[in-house]
């Protein structure tokens, strides 16, 4: 391989893997570094250096300048250290000295080569083999590649660092008893079987909507975990179908949600010719159907976020109505509210779920009561 084409292959492997050509050169000179030691069983000091415009692979040796073999100063005086002797004392010893000409060279016969150099610089002189392009394009390949791996990885951990709470769009690419792995162009994610939506059929190779838990990064490259359970799933979907809620215009106060079964959405607009129930439905319920069908026919409650605390509970136990509601301690947001024998097995919902989900929809405790139960702890209701 010439020196043209070891360029060429190296400008084209930066753009494939999409990584700085510097990374790339970097990762090279340090691989080219290793190859040559070991194929020519040197030991000295050496360094690789590859022109960036025209490719030439050049290997320097290096040496330190001292004073002399001996290792004294430049005044005549030999250099000390301090070390700790048998009884625990500090004592000033002459430092000792193993002078090695591959690594070492006088100050004599340095200046014979740069007049004025001084001790403790290092002096340089080509030692490239005639045969080093073979050896190189051989030997340094393994350690190429695993620099790209980990520039590869430190490129994916900073496309994903911003991404956790995120929605992304990837392919199926794999099962096993536990997960599914979903490619996501440049790495996998990982969505566990227990964060699909309960019912929902999974298909290899179909693109699918994920949401991003948690992105962790590592040794081996981001871990990154997905979701499709998440209520944060169902806020992103809101905002991806609903222009209103991408733009601000209309805006999420809390989403609470019983993957499968029911999630409840409040909202709400600062605008008040804007009905953000009306909107988040669509004509015919066009909207709301595609979020709908995205999670595989899970029921969804828009409700109106009131200041209005009573208000807005009330409107949290959708689809249950002519509720009374009584907030029973601000500090520490409880309220009871009062429904009648026609509503309230809608206010409860199956198994309570109705109940706990405008809970933490509204972030208060609710209970529920009968009109008679009310009437018993002497709460007057007056019906229409």
């Amino acid at each position: 391989m010439n020196s043209k084409e070891f360029k060429l292959a190296l400008e084209t492997l930066s753009k494939e893997k999409g990584i700085d050509e510097d990374v790339i050169y970097d990762a090279m000179e340090l691989a080219l570094t290793s190859a040559y030691k070991k194929n020519y069983h040197s030991l000295s000091n050496v360094r690789v250096d590859i022109n960036r415009e025209t490719g030439d692979i050049k290997i320097f040796s290096y040496k330190t300048v001292v004073f002399s073999k001996e290792y004294e100063k430049e005044d005549g005086v030999l250099e000390k250290e301090i070390i700790t002797d048998e009884d625990g004392n500090e004592v000033e010893v002459e430092k000792e000295f193993h002078f090695d000409d591959r690594i070492h060279i006088t100050l004599e016969d340095a200046r014979k080569q740069v007049p004025g150099i001084k001790i403790g610089e290092t002096i340089e002189k080509e030692v490239t083999p005639k045969d080093f392009g073979r050896v190189a394009a051989a030997t340094a390949k393994q350690v190429v590649v695993q620099k790209i791996r980990e520039a590869e990885r430190e490129i994916i951990n900073n496309e994903f660092a911003d991404k956790q709470d995120e929605m992304i769009t990837g392919i199926v690419a794999m099962e096993d008893v536990r997960n599914y792995y979903i490619d996501l162009g440049r790495t996998q994610g990982i969505l566990p079987k227990s964060e699909i939506i309960p019912g929902e059929t999974i298909k290899m190779g179909s693109s699918i909507k994920v949401y991003i838990t948690k992105v962790e990064n590592n040794s081996k490259g981001p871990l990154i975990l997905l979701s499709r359970k998440h209520y944060g799933f169902v806020k992103r979907l809101f905002e991806l179908e609903i222009p209103e809620i991408n733009e601000g215009i209309i805006l999420i106060y809390s989403v609470a949600r019983d993957a499968g079964n029911r999630t409840k959405v409040a909202v709400y607009s600062e605008n008040p010719n804007v009905d953000p129930v009306g909107a988040c439905i669509g004509e015919h319920g066009s909207r709301i159907n595609r979020i709908i069908d995205e999670l595989n026919g899970e029921k969804i409650d828009i409700v109106k976020y009131e200041a209005d605390e009573a208000r807005f509970i009330e409107n949290a136990l959708s689809p249950a109505h002519d509720l009374h509601v009584f907030v029973t301690d601000e500090k520490k947001k409880e309220a009871l509210v009062v429904a009648n024998d026609d509503n309230l097995s809608l206010a409860i919902g199956k198994k309570g779920m109705n109940v706990k989900l405008a809970a933490r929809l509204t972030h208060f405790k609710i209970d529920v009561e009968t009109l008679e139960q009310a009437r018993e702890k002497g709460i007057s209701i007056y019906e229409d």
